[in-house]
């Protein structure tokens, strides 16, 4: 076998080595890196099909993120063993990528590119997401396909008030913010964060720290490029050749469509037209130019229709460039009428519906008990999950027909946005000790649903009298640029998501940002547009949690009666196997009796979920008599189960279930003060009295004193009141 020329390079990111490989692995690919970050390995590969696909008028570029448990020395879950259909990370981190490297290919290619990340080998403090990043950079930077990178990423967190490049997993426990910034040497090209309520000024200089690394990562792709190309193991940019249409023809069709579609379009900013009757006017206006144009060029529809997408799109930016009006009549900072309302549900634990515009989501709070946690089966160190946001995008929420399939790519993406601007805000588990579950169905949808969503969670969790920190807005921002004229867009549509240049939803309280996350369709924007837009942003927030105030101002006092009530006690770890008993029959037993969810952790943590409160404190009483300890010079009520010649036996913790309780003995000579000739004279059987726990004999059974008992109790009663006395409790058996 002829020997194989391997190429490595390394530089050091965040104070860990990364080193690219070429030439061992995949050699057919047309790119292939092996990525090393720390211990984490990452295999990325790039392809590209021989021919364009035929019918289509977008570029087919997909990325896969293959999560393989071995990476972590784990075995995976379920029946069959083996990795099932990626994860939720794993869909959240191929859009990381795709919508890093998306704008950088040539927006008139139809040629399928394949992008795909197997994940091979995880080092939790050098995270797997990052090196899939940096890897299809370098591969496609490698590869023939037309790609104008290369791009670096980076994850930048704040910790203890200090930027840090890719925190470890010490440093996230610390930390306020978890952002990626991935971008060319010139340009970011993508923003993605969660934070806890973090400032836009902080938010800003942490982009820009984390595009200074991007530089030095960019710079270090293009050498490791040209060191390969120069070993023959990498290949020369494919030229592909787009035709060109006929020009005669394109003209005519651009002086056609500027006449009819701008008359058209003039109408709806006139008449502030809602979507579908703009949608209406303006395709009806395109249909009527096609048919015209079709009998002079009749092979030429598909071409027809894209130029006459591309003059209704120079419209709509010429109309917002150049008189700073939209296509619905707004100006660049207005926000679409809204309308909050809670409490929609009457048996959901908790309900909010809210509606901007022609975008509408109700979301739905379900609270649960510890248990019902989520289980994750992925290659992080988290293995449950406590808070679970999920977004529904049923097909009439836009007026189609279509089936209902299970959640896509995007709909992972939208639900997960919303979960980190809304987990910030959280009450912890020792606070609230529930498992809480939102989803959001979007009713409606005409732009930035993701941000509805957050909207519409907030009211519903302070419906259902979550205690949160504070209320969160979100809110998506548009751009259009021509050259060095840049205009902001506050609470974009879909045409002006579909025409415009940047997609930047910002979600955040009246504190600061929790959420974040940037798309773009041109190469790349500058730290002063992102400015403008941050700011932009927290003005259209304000004055929408200002909105959602005047509904709802804070969390309501009391939980939903449909809701559990869950009670929250610690006992001794070393406790645990005296409430769950013998294969379980103890808390069987509880739970038959009470009518409660019992969860018990091994640090000692007990959960108690119930119908009623009057059950879930049944059940603590319950666990705290099986647990109890008792205490040396403690005073307790109990009840005398025996007399005997020598003195008379009193159960101070009572038996539950069956099981028996904790009882001492009283000697003839701890019952008074005085002299006592028979123990019948001063106690019988059944009698409650007052006893304090003196020690322990030599076989490790409870000495009782009713003497000293009635002494502390007398001291107590007895004492002056400028004197402090020891305290005296005073425990029931009952």
């Amino acid at each position: 076998m002829q020997d194989r020329v391997i190429h490595k390079k390394e530089m050091v990111i965040g104070g860990r080595p990364l080193v690219l490989e070429v030439g061992r692995v995949a050699r057919q690919a047309s790119g292939a890196v092996l990525a090393r970050y720390g211990d984490t390995v990452v295999l990325v590969t790039a392809t590209m099909a021989a021919e364009p696909r035929e019918g289509i008028d977008f570029f087919p570029l997909l990325v896969d993120y293959e999560e393989r448990h071995y990476a972590v020395g784990k075995i995976p879950g379920g029946f069959l063993r083996r990795e099932g259909k990626p994860g939720e990370k794993a869909v959240l981190s191929a859009r990381l990528i795709d919508r890093s490297i998306r704008p950088l290919f040539p927006q008139k290619l139809r040629r399928d590119v394949h992008v795909v990340a197997t994940i091979m080998s995880v080092d939790q403090d050098c995270a797997p997401e990052i090196t899939a990043m940096i890897g299809a950079s370098a591969a496609l930077s490698l590869s023939e396909i037309p790609f104008a990178g290369p791009i670096g990423g980076v994850i930048v967190g704040l910790v203890d008030g200090e930027y840090v490049i890719n925190p470890t997993v010490a440093q996230e426990e610390r930390n306020k913010l978890h952002l990626v910034v991935a971008g060319t040497r010139d340009a970011i090209m993508m923003v993605e964060c969660g934070a806890k309520e973090v400032p836009e000024s902080e938010i800003l200089e942490a982009i820009d720290r984390g595009h200074q690394v991007v530089r030095e990562i960019v710079d270090f792709i293009a050498a490791f490029r040209e060191e390969a190309l120069a070993l023959g193991l990498a290949s020369p940019k494919l030229a592909i050749e787009f035709p060109e249409p006929d020009p005669v023809m394109v003209q005519e069709v651009r002086e056609a469509g500027q006449t009819a579609l701008a008359a058209a379009i003039r109408r709806c900013v006139d008449a502030r037209l809602d979507k579908k009757a703009r949608e209406e006017l303006v395709e009806n206006a395109k249909k009527e130019l096609t048919a015209a144009l079709l009998e002079k060029y009749p092979e030429a529809e598909a071409l027809i229709r894209e130029e006459l997408e591309a003059v209704e799109k120079k419209i709509v930016r010429e109309l917002i460039r150049d008189e700073k009006i939209r296509i619905d009549g707004r100006g660049l900072r207005e926000i679409r009428p809204l309308s909050v309302e809670v409490g929609v549900l009457p048996r959901a634990h908790g309900s909010g519906l809210f509606t901007r515009g022609q975008t509408q989501v109700l979301s739905a709070v379900t609270l649960g008990p510890v248990g019902d946690e989520q289980i994750l089966d992925g290659l992080g160190i988290e293995e449950t999950k406590r808070f679970m946001h999920h977004y529904n995008f049923p097909p009439y929420s836009t007026g189609e027909a279509r089936p209902i399939r299970s959640p896509g790519r995007r709909e992972i993406g939208h639900g997960a946005l919303a979960e980190r601007a809304l987990e910030a805000v959280l009450p912890p588990e020792d606070v609230f000790p529930y498992t809480i579950r939102i989803v959001s169905e979007v009713l409606e949808s005409n732009g930035s649903t993701s941000m509805a969503s957050v909207c519409a969670s907030t009211l519903a969790l302070m419906d259902a009298g979550v205690p949160i920190k504070a209320p969160v807005a979100g809110i998506a921002m548009g751009l259009i640029k021509d050259g060095d004229t840049v205009s902001i867009l506050t609470d974009i549509q879909g045409v002006e998501d579909r025409l415009g240049d940047m997609d930047f939803k910002v979600a955040g309280s009246a504190a600061g940002v929790t959420a974040l996350q940037m798309d773009i369709k041109i190469p790349g924007v500058t730290r002063e547009i992102l400015e403008r837009a941050l700011a932009q942003a927290r003005e259209a927030r304000l004055y929408i949690l200002e909105t959602m105030k005047q509904t709802i101002a804070a969390p309501r006092p009391e939980l939903s009666p449909y809701a559990p009530r869950v009670l929250h006690m610690v006992i001794d770890p070393e406790k645990i196997r005296d409430v769950i008993g013998p294969g379980g029959k103890v808390i069987r037993k509880i739970i038959e009796l009470t009518g409660a969810e019992i969860d018990v952790e091994d640090d000692g943590r007990v959960y108690i979920t119930a119908p009623t409160e009057e059950a879930g404190r049944k059940a603590m009483e319950i666990i705290q008599n099986l647990t109890a300890e008792v205490t040396v010079g403690q005073v307790y009520l109990g009840r005398v189960t025996r007399v005997a010649d020598f003195g008379c036996f009193v159960e101070i913790i009572p038996g539950v279930l069956g099981l028996p309780g904790k009882e001492g003995l009283v000697h003839i000579s701890q019952l008074a003060p005085q002299r006592v000739e028979r123990v019948e004279d001063v106690v019988k059987e059944g009698d409650q009295i007052l006893v304090k726990v003196i020690g322990y004999d030599n076989q490790g059974k409870i000495k009782l004193s009713k003497k000293e008992a009635m002494r502390a109790v007398e001291q107590r009663e007895n004492k002056r009141p400028d004197r402090r006395s020891p305290r005296i409790r005073i425990r029931s058996s009952k």
